[in-house]
């Protein structure tokens, strides 16, 4: 099950999991969010690939990667990162984890767009778990 704080419904969370899908995943509005990955069965992770693209805006982006071995009561971060977009040159940011993780129940993305506090909407282009 996917939980998320916001969507763009011309940009839904789904479009991030499939592999063809050219577009991803965006927020509706500004600010902070959340998304939430919650297994049914706890689940082993060796790796987590995330790609963020931004096109239009020059802004700092901090995303914050955790997760969770019982159910969201407790939570072990995996990396908090900042990135700096300045379009046209500099508009992808591809992060892959090589992660020994068991257990896990919850995967949590937290995406602050513009840690200036702009008006960017927080995107996702693809997220890939293994």
């Amino acid at each position: 099950m996917v939980e998320i704080t916001s969507e763009d419904r011309n940009f839904p969370i789904e479009s991030a999991f499939v592999a063809e899908e050219t577009q991803g995943w965006r927020a509706a509005s500004p600010g902070t969010q959340m998304i939430r990955l919650l297994f049914d069965q706890p689940q082993r992770l060796r790796r987590i690939a995330l790609v963020f693209e931004e096109s239009a805006t020059a802004r700092t982006q901090e995303f914050v990667l955790r997760w969770s071995p019982d159910g969201g009561h407790s939570f072990k971060e995996i990396v908090r990162q900042q990135w700096n977009f300045s379009p046209p040159e500099t508009t992808r940011e591809l992060e892959e984890y090589h992660v020994e993780l068991s257990d896990v129940t919850v995967l949590e993305l937290v995406i602050v767009p513009d840690i200036s506090r702009g008006t960017a909407r927080a995107s996702l282009r693809s997220l890939r778990l293994s």
